[in-house]
């Protein structure tokens, strides 16, 4: 992670509040798909970790999984409730709407308006979370008045999200 990348700040802060300690070897992976799984971890982290009161239910989230009670937590908050069939598919990219939807549901966040952007219909089930994030500085999409909603979010676009997010903290 180069000092003057625009995830820099993030992926320290992130470092160093323990929701992400990288992919091993020293290294953040900003460039590569968050995973289902790895965005409903850090949002749980960035809650404090709470112990849930159950595990999921979901047949493809293992019991000895590092996110079995990030996604039993996220399942209890009202963040997600998988993805049909009985099924969370952690190891599925994480959508930029996932992402943002997941982070908006986590911290109950309302929008004032719709969404401004050209590839965000109104009446997606990502529309609100996407204008929460923009009117709050979370995001500004990917230019060209378009957030891309349907493009896998990256280790460093996530922690951006979730840095911008809890600075109001």
């Amino acid at each position: 992670v180069s000092t003057d990348a625009y995830y820099y700040e993030a992926v320290k802060w992130a470092a160093e509040n323990s929701i992400t300690g990288g992919v091993g070897n020293g290294l953040f992976g900003p460039d590569l798909t968050c995973s289902r799984a790895q965005i409903v971890t850090f949002l749980w982290r960035a809650a404090g970790s709470p112990e849930p009161t159950a595990l999921s239910t979901f047949a493809d989230v293992p019991a000895d999984s590092y996110y079995a009670k990030a996604v039993a937590w996220a399942v209890e908050n009202g963040i997600t409730t998988g993805t049909g069939d009985g099924k969370f598919s952690p190891d599925d990219p994480c959508t930029r709407g996932q992402a943002v939807t997941f982070l908006a549901r986590a911290l109950n966040a309302k929008a004032a308006g719709a969404a401004s952007f050209s590839d965000v219909p109104a009446d997606a089930y990502f529309a609100q979370a996407v204008a929460w994030a923009a009117e709050n500085g979370i995001t500004t999409g990917v230019g060209e008045n378009r957030f891309a909603p349907e493009d896998p979010c990256t280790r460093a676009q996530i922690v951006t999200f979730l840095w911008r997010a809890y600075q109001g903290d």
